[in-house]
């Protein structure tokens, strides 16, 4: 739920060190509140998610984009405080939280993890789950987008740990649960198999040493005669017809979820829980043969 006009939210957060705004940021609305806001809650968690010390933004990074969004730098204190600070103090002042958004935006652009391509994922997986108090989750792209709100604290790791749960009753490939993690643990379902379909490429080049992906990876390492990788010895007729289905399927499976969920937004690809689990299975189904493949001796 949004804050509501005329109330006014106590922070629950200590009064952190001295800085230019004097004393601890409280969250408040007017009735000139101009379209959705955080709860203070839901503040706080983003805050902490973005300043956490293992795995958050930098003190410099902090700062830089403070600038960006032309926000009020409360100064030195823990990076979870200045941050929760500079946005509580900007949502009071403008009663909107479009900077706000503006700074999540920033903070995520991959590009900006180039260099540290390690810090993304561990970063995007703790946002999102405050996120979902406010029924919002970044993409892979660094993308904001609607989601389902969770309510509560139980809710949120329940959807996340009933998909794991179910997954790994149904024996799916730990393969495809090492790539998933982040996304399972969200319960982005679009993304979470965008995440395993990649992993299938990912073996296949790893076994191959081919730099291929999409359907041209599939033909090269799966087709021809003898094909890099075979799931069968390829003596008899059924047997080849089998690898050629096998490589249909891998192909099919790169074309359907991977090609358009890449350049699609989340919105536009409804996917429910039990689509989910049907298609990372399937995934589960294409490891499981690719780790019993073997590669043919080339005459």
């Amino acid at each position: 739920m949004p804050a509501s006009a005329g109330s006014r939210l106590p922070t629950f957060l200590p009064k952190p060190d001295a800085s230019p705004l004097g004393k601890t940021a409280h969250l408040c609305c007017t009735s000139q509140a101009m379209g959705q806001l955080f709860q203070q809650a839901e503040l706080e968690a983003i805050a902490g998610a973005l300043g956490d010390t293992a795995e958050g933004l930098t003190n410099p990074e902090i700062g830089r984009l403070i600038e960006t969004c032309a926000m009020v730098d409360p100064g030195a204190m823990t990076k979870r405080h200045r941050i929760y600070q500079a946005f509580a103090e900007c949502q009071n002042r403008l009663q909107d939280r479009t900077r706000i958004l503006g700074f999540i935006r920033h903070a995520m652009k991959p590009v900006r993890y180039a260099r540290e391509p390690h810090r993304f994922e561990p970063m995007r997986a703790n946002l999102n789950r405050a996120l979902a108090f406010a029924g919002l989750v970044v993409t892979e792209a660094g993308m904001l987008q609607k989601a389902e709100q969770a309510t509560t604290l139980p809710e949120a790791q329940r959807r996340a740990q009933e998909l794991r749960s179910d997954l790994e009753t149904r024996g799916v490939h730990p393969d495809v649960l090492r790539f998933c993690r982040a996304e399972l643990l969200t319960d982005n379902y679009f993304h979470a198999v965008l995440e395993a379909v990649k992993s299938v490429a990912s073996k296949i080049r790893d076994r191959t040493g081919l730099t291929d992906d999409g359907a041209a990876l599939v033909d090269r390492a799966l087709s021809g005669n003898p094909p890099m990788l075979a799931v069968n010895a390829l003596v008899s007729a059924s047997e080849r017809s089998e690898q050629s289905g096998f490589a249909n399927l891998v192909r099919g499976a790169f074309g359907m979820f991977r090609n358009p969920t890449a350049h699609e937004a989340r919105i536009h690809w409804p996917m429910t829980k039990a689509d989910a689990e049907d298609l990372l299975s399937l995934v589960s189904l294409i490891h499981r043969r690719l780790d019993a493949s073997h590669m043919p001796p080339r005459v």
